[in-house]
């Protein structure tokens, strides 16, 4: 069995031992480590995106599939892009091992299912119109595994998140993302600077991939959808700065037309 970074031994033994303070602020040092391990993957990174967004602007649909911290994490950027960028619950699906109930408990023993992570994503009609994305702390769990083994034997297009070198997972993806962030301050819990490594890249993927279909203008979330009381206050202020016009009218025309592009369309 490879050796894995992330299952380390903590460089600090004694964390049980620590008075609160003393102990936050060497967790605080540690986190401080993973935007600088982002940073050296950049390059990999854009690659990676230019990817999707050749894929999404034809049509096709990007998955994240992983199991754990790191299938939640997929959840939670997927669930996130319709109402920030407006765009169909199907065009960002994320599949976790173990189904939803594996949202809110762990259902550990799924990361370890060989042939499920495949039939799920059969399931939402994978093709090869479709990019598939692996996240994985170790890189090497068998449910994201075999489900990027399946995409290749069917010529779909496929990338991967993880957090050790020269992983399984990584070596059948196309386009490899790996994040050393080193062991962990509570040693194996990758839920903590692995888990927020793959936050922050999802954040770069989805956010990139968006703005290069057009889902962004300026730096604006025009495509948003107003469903509650903030988000209809910032709908309004975004009307009044792309038009120049007073709040009351911005608040006319978002009530009239449902949305800041279609408000900034007929105006």
């Amino acid at each position: 069995m490879t050796f894995k970074i992330t299952e380390a031994s903590s460089t600090y033994t004694d964390i049980d031992k620590m008075e609160i303070a003393d102990f936050l602020r060497i967790m605080n040092e540690e986190d401080q480590k993973v935007p600088a391990a982002v940073a050296l993957q950049i390059p990999q990174i854009e690659k990676l995106i230019k990817a999707i967004v050749e894929k999404l602007s034809k049509g096709g649909r990007l998955f994240y599939i992983g199991a754990g911290t790191s299938g939640r994490l997929g959840v939670l950027d997927a669930s996130e892009c319709p109402p920030t960028f407006g765009v169909s619950e199907l065009m960002v699906t994320a599949i976790i091992a173990g189904g939803d109930v594996a949202l809110r408990k762990a259902v550990e023993n799924a990361e370890d299912e060989l042939l499920q992570g495949w039939q799920d994503l059969k399931q939402m009609q994978v093709s090869e119109n479709d990019f598939v994305i692996g996240i994985s702390a170790s890189g090497d769990a068998p449910y994201v595994l075999k489900s990027l083994e399946a995409c290749k034997s069917h010529k779909i297009s496929t990338g991967s998140i993880v957090n050790n070198p020269e992983s399984a997972i990584s070596a059948v993806a196309d386009f490899a993302v790996e994040i050393i962030t080193g062991p962990e301050i509570l040693t194996g819990s990758t839920r903590l600077k692995a888990g927020t490594a793959q936050k922050l890249l999802l954040n770069m993927i989805s956010t990139a991939v968006m703005i290069r279909l057009g889902r962004v203008k300026g730096n604006k979330m025009v495509y948003m959808k107003p469903t509650n009381q903030k988000l209809k206050k910032r709908a309004v202020h975004l009307i009044m700065e792309e038009l120049n016009i007073d709040e009351n009218k911005a608040a006319e025309l978002l009530n009239q037309y449902g949305s800041v592009t279609e408000a900034l369309k007929n105006y």
